[in-house]
């Protein structure tokens, strides 16, 4: 086991330069609707095999596996006995091939990833497992941005939803069409169910409540 590594956390950032350098940025940007940039999880994976001691050689042997996590609390939820995702959570890896729907070799290849440590990806919407004596149903394992477009019952192409936390997300659904932003956007998996899924765009804004807290804890200039 080894420490999550914060979304927010740029230990990754030259590994990302590589990837640019190795002219992968395009390819990235096609098949998985995402820039190429430390936030996502692809990089992070890369670098704990690089840099935690034995890291790579047990994922070479399947003794090491990845998650987002979801994929985590399913994990313990279950009792070790279910490793998925699902897609939401795979399309923000910058692993996830969402044409293909399914991991992108080509990308596992060039940052060395053993795809038998990814979960096996899932719908949005699917009973995954029954936990406790109660047999209470888990049916749901959206990303937190996802969510939220589910949430406010966005399911129509052409809806909108914002989110606002230490960053402010808006996402609007675009049905069964991947949209190419040519102004910055993300393409990303919006949910999926009943074997079908909608595409979104989204605009990210990485400081939002996030630099109240900085105004309050570290220039004082608010006290609450």
């Amino acid at each position: 086991m080894y420490n999550a590594i914060s979304w927010q956390c740029k230990r990754t950032a030259g590994i990302c330069e590589e990837l640019k350098e190795n002219a992968m940025e395009g390819y990235i940007k096609r098949k998985t609707g995402l820039r190429v940039d430390a936030y996502f999880s692809g990089p992070k994976v890369k670098w704990i095999l690089d840099n935690v001691n034995g890291a790579r050689d047990k994922s070479e042997k399947g003794e090491v596996i990845f998650g987002t996590i979801d994929t985590w609390i399913l994990w313990n939820l279950s009792g070790g006995k279910l490793h998925i995702t699902d897609e939401t959570n795979a399309s923000r890896t910058m692993l996830y091939n969402i044409e293909k729907r399914d991991w992108d070799e080509k990308i596992l290849d060039e940052l060395e990833i053993p795809k038998k440590i990814l979960p096996e990806v899932r719908s949005s919407s699917e009973i995954y497992t029954y936990i406790g004596e109660e047999k209470i149903p888990v049916a749901s394992i959206m990303g937190d941005q996802q969510a939220a477009l589910f949430g406010q019952t966005c399911f129509d192409m052409g809806e909108v939803e914002s989110s606002y936390g230490v960053g402010s997300f808006f996402l609007m659904n675009t049905g069964e069409h991947m949209v190419k932003s040519k102004n910055g956007l993300l393409t990303t998996i919006a949910f999926s169910r009943n074997g079908k899924v909608d595409y979104a765009l989204e605009g990210s804004t990485f400081v939002a409540g996030g630099l109240i807290q900085w105004l309050k804890d570290k220039l004082k200039i608010i006290s609450d």
